[in-house]
């Protein structure tokens, strides 16, 4: 018997978007599999009834892949299904699963399995604000989250700056919602006036908002601004320190 193949499902990124979220063709993949693995299985049940699941939900059957549950057993287990010829859906709890996200470890087993790993198209909060930023698409790096602890946090920065200068790279970063505005903050007081800053909010959502200006510009206050606080919404931050390129090349020499 071969193997079940495992469908990497994108989930909307804000209240209100599954109508741009799933193409017709996740839709279709959705109503053929009855197996998920999944985050949260509340969230994860909603989705798919947004995505326009057709068969009843009390037909399927739900791993929990949440942070209580990781570790309890192997991944492999998740899988099990899969090895036995049937297909499974695995989604994350928004956008596309394996980017900053746990389920990565679960593609990763995958292929150590031997099942096909198929991605569907879907949104992704990084490369859309990368996307919206205008800065260098063909070299950026994602790096996650940045420290917590302010003096770890400011020389990171520093470093994130350099490093954009010296490789003309896209540094792209993230950071828990309640922590926007200090983080915000911190970029303002670290970052050279010429560094251009993106900040990037509620992607796909009513309240989207994109905004890329020098940090001279953020600190004026004469540039553009947020709608509302940053405090507790999902958002994406890019910096791109290309001017400074010159001075590192002139201090080479």
């Amino acid at each position: 018997m071969s193997n079940g193949k495992l469908y990497l499902i994108p989930v909307p990124l804000s209240e209100g978007a599954a109508a741009s979220s799933f193409t017709d063709f996740s839709r279709q993949i959705i109503n053929e599999i009855s197996e998920y693995i999944v985050e949260n299985e509340k969230t994860a049940r909603k989705f798919l009834k947004q995505a326009g699941l057709q068969r009843p939900q009390s037909e399927l059957i739900i791993h929990d892949y949440g942070k209580h549950a990781r570790g309890a057993v192997p991944a492999s287990e998740y899988l099990r299904s899969a090895k036995a010829g049937h297909d499974l859906g695995l989604m994350s709890e928004a956008g596309c699963p394996g980017i900053a996200d746990p389920g990565a470890e679960i593609v990763a087993e995958a292929h150590r399995l031997g099942i096909e790993v198929i991605p569907l198209v879907g949104p992704n909060s990084i490369l859309l604000a990368l996307m919206a930023s205008g800065f260098n698409g063909q070299s950026f790096v994602f790096q996650g989250y940045l420290p917590i602890e302010k003096s770890p946090r400011t020389a990171r920065i520093k470093e994130l700056e350099r490093e954009s200068a010296q490789r003309n790279q896209t540094q792209i970063f993230i950071e828990t919602p309640f922590r926007n505005n200090a983080v915000l903050e911190e970029l303002l007081k670290t970052l050279d006036s010429r560094t251009e800053l993106c900040v990037a909010v509620d992607l796909t959502g009513s309240t989207e908002q994109v905004i890329r200006q020098s940090v001279g510009q953020w600190r004026s206050g004469q540039g553009k601004s947020f709608k509302e606080d940053l405090h507790k919404r999902p958002a994406i931050f890019l910096l791109y320190s290309h001017h400074l390129l010159s001075s590192h090349k002139q201090s080479k020499r």
